[in-house]
């Protein structure tokens, strides 16, 4: 509810006042600390939930608070339901990014002075303006974040310096240049992170907070324990291999270094040297004396049987480079950048370029490429080569290839597009297509065939030959047969590799790899693949992978969508490079040159937070004089707390304290839930898995994983570029915290993207303030409640309205439905609330009831909105202790036939309203049937209505009705083939000897109405009659319907009663057009 929205913010600070004193109720009693029991906790009794630790380069901000608020929401649910709850949490720093942006900001000093004078025109920034009521001008803290560039950034052609993203934070210049010190950003944002939780209303209790890296010697040591663990088991090794890499940073590139690419994994290729044959051209006149090559990256080097070319792009920019002291390859610079990290270059990781040359300089060089059926092939020019992928330099397959048919195509049948480029006839018109591979349905000219029945006609038709790959590609390499060399005969995908490994054992050929999308560091630089030489842990190994599998065959995960995520990454996930040369956080122990990764020493952190507030007791670096000293935490003790290992005699840790250490971490362990965006899948959460069933007992692993999407802000992507932005500090400042929870729980409950929407926000804070201020007036007012025990239909009514509240909340919130949960236990409760109101006339509500919908509502919303739950405990229904521990509200089984007479007496009155209105309002123009219209009353002559009343079908309706419960499955909600049915109906003596057609004609429409409503509200519509009285509903209702159609005088009557029917007088036909059914009357209106 911003200021300059122009709406008062009266409410929004009435709320923050609430959240202040509710924070101090909670404060008093230290009532989020947990504490283990003495006895083992049986099922449901503790609840230990945990949350991935954020990276602290920066505020937390509403991405972090959507997350989080899936956990809070669930530990606050299991608090209130009397479970021993813990919830913790901490602060990751380990890894690249805060080292990253320290060195970045000491280069800015050294390169442009402290404070910077970055080139071009000074950064102008905003004049201060005028602080307005509700203005998020906040010390440390920015007003918003600004989509539009500094002009020094402007200048500077998009570069952001790290200078100014410090400045967007608020920071002063004399407080950004402290951040040179990498340990600065981990002294200034936890605690600034920490608040934010606290005004949030975290659940927390922050003994047990701390940082990660070697700043903290108490997680140091658990780290290197679990290392050295795993380590002692086989589980990490050393060795070679391929990699995503940081040549900036000079070290591997995990995906939490990632500015861009996570997930991005390294794509393997063949890299197939075709030999550029002499004499060569001028232009290549330097490379005399070099074996020349322009090299192609292939997936199908199986195909290379049928090359009759190879392709270039005309524009593209290529270079010479030396691969080492004799051979030269024609590529992009961007390949020869990843060959150079995979010992592809003379100098290793330094690419030498000897002569710079575009795509013209190449076309009609003639080449000898290996296995080509053809002796001499030549470069010729393509216009859809992407030198963002592979090198450049593509092979051309014809038979097989849907592009390369098409391109081929193209430049034979037009003479003017080869006198452009210069192509001579000699170069192409020999070459025909090779068959090589055989393809069921296919053939062996597999991309002639598809594009002729696409009926593509051009190269340039991009998502017809997308299509034609569709249908040729996988199929070629799972089905396909070889007809040519030495392996003809065998299945494509057996001699694949065969061949690979043929080409490279030659020389023919090497084995080149590269990202399969592009990858940005956090560091600004465009990731490579490199071979290098690291530990890794050797995930993906046989025996390894049936554990984890196991573990997760065990675990709750909410969703299907999410079991398959996981199942997808056990499927491909392999050895991890765990250890780094850059960046923050622990040693490796036995080989202190590299640290751990950031994502390999945030594995089984969740078992540290059961001890340590033994360690930190707030204070999360672990600086302060403690009774436990870091050194004394050894192997011994950590194995004795969380493995069950030998008592550690000689740490010097008090037996009582050890003995304590090990019995919280078995009363905790293992954690009921950790919440997580769906993007950890691929890594954190699956190491994760993996690492609890390595070192700890099989009671001890993981019990849920609960994973949700990214949050958008009002339907658009998070994004500080553009401003679509809120740190959960501005939030909270701009709606409250109850308002901000209010608005995470209604964004979404999937694994989709949910959407944090401001009005909704806005709305929250209406909500709340009109709910205590109506619940001020009712209870200042309460001696006008009706006393004594619920009597009424309306009470009825409304005490089953809150018992079914309690059951569906209740249900929704053990299965992390909050937005679910937000519908029923609030939105819901309050329609039904209305509806009491109005449906009591003048006989007033009950006050018990009253009563009971205020403290059910209030416990039904504390989990998300407990700062407005603790006031309207404590200071409107003045109830003892806290909301937050008030326990779940009984209920009584929900009645179910109440309710549905309560929709039948709902949808009846919005049906006589609506008759009631096209009666008044006369036939249409020239429609005679149509009703006639009620004489305008006078005050002789009062407007009565009459409601006719129906309650069972005619006997054929009846018949039709068993016969599709016969046909119907409950389960499924799916009805037996229509044939059946009607077979069924053809087979009933009530319809032996009709006019069948007739019968269609007059009761088809019935069956297929009711079928429908069958699938959509289950078997209770298939019942021959509804299972409460109509007329009896009606009639003790009647006060109610006389108040909706305004009338004095409505009768309740029966459609089957002759008498009945007669006091319609001339209207009669009425009943007639539109006849009453079960659970659809039928009024008449008329003046008496």
């Amino acid at each position: 509810m911003a200021a300059e929205s122009g709406k008062s913010l009266k409410r929004r600070d009435h709320l923050l006042e609430i959240e202040a004193k509710a924070r101090s109720w909670w404060n008093e009693v230290d009532v989020f600390r947990a504490e283990p029991c003495e006895k083992p906790p049986k099922p449901g009794e503790k609840f230990f939930g945990n949350f991935p630790f954020p990276y602290m380069n920066g505020y937390l901000h509403l991405g972090h608070a959507f997350s989080l608020s899936k956990l809070e929401f669930a530990a606050a649910y299991h608090r209130l339901r009397g479970a021993n709850v813990l919830l913790p949490f901490a602060f990751h720093c380990t890894g690249m990014p805060i080292k990253a942006s320290a060195d970045k900001l000491r280069r800015e000093i050294q390169q442009f002075g402290n404070p910077p004078v970055f080139p071009g025109p000074a950064a102008e920034p905003e004049e201060p303006k005028k602080p307005e009521q509700g203005d998020e001008n906040v010390s440390g803290q920015p007003d918003k974040f600004k989509g539009k560039k500094s002009k020094a950034a402007s200048k500077a052609g998009g570069q952001v310096f790290q200078w100014e993203i410090m400045r967007s934070f608020g920071l002063t210049d004399e407080e950004i240049a402290k951040f040179q010190d990498p340990y600065e950003w981990l002294r200034f944002f936890p605690p600034l992170a920490m608040e934010d939780l606290k005004a949030f209303g975290l659940g927390c209790d922050w003994r047990r907070s701390f940082v990660t890296t070697d700043i903290n010697p108490y997680f140091d040591s658990f780290v290197q324990w679990q290392m050295r663990k795993l380590y002692a088991m086989g589980k990490i090794v050393k060795d070679v291999r391929y990699t995503i890499y940081s040549p900036l940073d000079g070290q591997p590139c995990a995906d939490h270094d990632r500015a861009s690419g996570e997930g991005v994994l390294p794509q393997e290729y063949t890299l197939i040297k075709m030999e550029v044959l002499r004499p060569f051209p001028t232009k290549l006149g330097p490379l005399e004396g070099k074996n020349v090559f322009l090299a192609a990256a292939t997936l199908r080097p199986e195909t290379m049987y049928g090359q009759t070319n190879a392709w270039v792009l005309p524009d593209g920019e290529y270079g010479a480079f030396e691969i080492n002291e004799t051979d030269v390859f024609v590529i992009t610079a961007r390949a020869a950048l990843n060959l150079a990290y995979q010992n592809f270059s003379r100098i290793p990781q330094k690419p030498t370029c000897l002569m710079e040359l575009t795509g013209y300089d190449l076309i009609g060089l003639p080449l000898r490429s290996p296995l080509s059926g053809n002796e001499v092939i030549y470069a010729l020019p393509m216009l859809t080569i992407l030198t963002d992928k592979g090198t450049g330099i593509v092979t051309s397959v014809p038979s097989d290839a849907p592009d390369d048919y098409m391109a081929l195509h193209d430049l034979k049948a037009k003479l003017a597009f080869r006198a452009k480029y210069g192509v001579e006839d000699e170069w192409i018109m020999p070459f025909e297509i090779l068959p090589i591979i055989n393809i069921p349905e296919f053939g062996d000219k597999a991309a002639e065939k598809v594009c002729i029945d696409l009926k593509i006609k051009s190269q340039n038709e991009k998502e017809k030959l997308a299509e034609a790959k569709r249908l040729t590609y996988l199929r070629g390499f799972t089905e396909g047969t070889m007809l040519v060399g030495e392996y003809a005969g065998m299945k494509v995908q057996e001699a694949k590799p065969l061949l690979r490994t043929k080409l490279i054992e030659t020389g023919q050929g090497i084995l080149y790899s590269e990202p399969e999308k592009r990858v940005m560091s956090r560091s600004g630089d465009e990731c490579v693949v490199a071979l290098t030489d690291q530990w890794y842990i050797t995930y993906g190994e046989a025996e390894w992978k049936k554990l984890a599998e196991e573990c997760l065959s065990s675990m709750n995960l909410y969703s299907d969508e999410t079991r398959h995520g996981f199942e997808h990454t056990l499927s491909w996930l392999n050895q991890w490079a765990c250890s780094r040369s850059f960046g923050l956080g622990t040693r490796i122990p036995w080989d202190k040159e590299f640290l751990v990764e950031s994502l390999s020493d945030s594995t089984i952190y969740m078992a540290y937070y059961t001890v340590s507030h033994f360690l930190h007791n707030e204070d999360m670096y672990g600086t302060n004089k403690h009774p436990i000293q870091p050194s004394q935490m050894t192997d011994e003790v950590w194995e004795f707390i969380l493995c069950g290992g030998p008592y550690p005699k000689s740490s010097g840790i008090p037996a009582a304290v050890l003995d304590k250490m090990k019995m919280e971490f078995d009363y905790w362990y293992p954690f009921d839930l950790r919440v997580s965006g769906k993007d950890l899948i691929q890594n954190h959460l699956t190491f994760s898995i993996y690492n609890h069933v390595a070192i700890m007992d099989k009671k001890h692993w993981p019990r849920g994983f609960r994973c949700n999407g990214h949050i958008m802000l009002n339907s658009e992507k998070m994004s500080k570029s553009t401003g679509n932005f809120r740190t959960l500090k501005q939030a909270i400042e701009e709606f409250s915290a109850d308002a901000t929870r209010f608005s995470l729980a209604d964004a979404g409950d999937g694994v989709d993207d949910a959407n944090f929407v401001f009005e909704t926000a806005n709305s929250a804070i209406l909500r709340l303030t009109k709910e205590i201020a109506w619940m001020e007036e009712v209870l200042a007012e309460s001696s006008s409640l009706r006393a004594g025990p619920p009597s009424t239909y309306a009470d009825r009514v409304f005490e089953n309205e809150i018992n079914i509240a309690v059951k569906m909340t209740e249900e929704s919130y053990s299965n992390c439905m909050f937005r679910e949960a937000l519908k029923t236990g609030f939105y819901d409760l309050q329609t039904a609330r209305d509806e009491y109101r109005f449906s009591c006339g003048s006989g007033g509500m009950n006050y018990d009831l009253v009563f009971r919908f205020m403290d059910v509502q209030t416990r039904l919303i504390t989990p998300i909105c407990p700062h407005y739950a603790e006031y309207v405990r404590r200071e409107l229904l003045k109830k003892d202790g806290l909301a937050v521990k008030a326990g779940w509200p009984t209920a009584g089984s929900p009645d179910l036939k109440l309710k549905a007479a309560n929709k039948y007496l709902q949808d009846s009155i919005v049906l006589m309203r609506k008759l009631l209105q096209k009666q008044l309002s006369g036939p249409k123009k020239g429609n005679k049937k149509d009703a006639a219209p009620v004489t305008a009353a006078s005050t002789e002559n009062k407007l009565t209505g009459l409601i006719y009343v129906n309650e069972k079908f005619d006997e054929r309706k009846s018949e039709c009705l068993r016969i599709l419960q016969s046909k119907f499955d409950g389960n499924t909600r799916t009805f037996a083939p229509d044939g059946e049915i009607l077979q069924a109906l053809q087979a009933s003596p009530l319809f032996q000897g009709s006019n069948f057609k007739q019968f269609q004609k007059q009761y088809m429409p019935f069956v297929r109405f009711k079928k429908d409503e069958a699938v959509a509200i289950g078997v209770q519509a298939l019942d021959v009659r509804l299972p409460f009285g109509e007329i009896e509903v009606l009639k003790e209702n009647l006060e109610l319907i006389k108040r909706q159609l305004g009338l004095e005088v409505v009768e309740i009557l029966s459609a089957s009663d002759p008498n009945d029917k007669a006091r319609a007088g001339s209207l009669a036909s009425l009943l007639d057009q539109n006849a009453p059914s079960p659970g659809s009357p039928t009024a008449i209106f008329l003046t008496r």
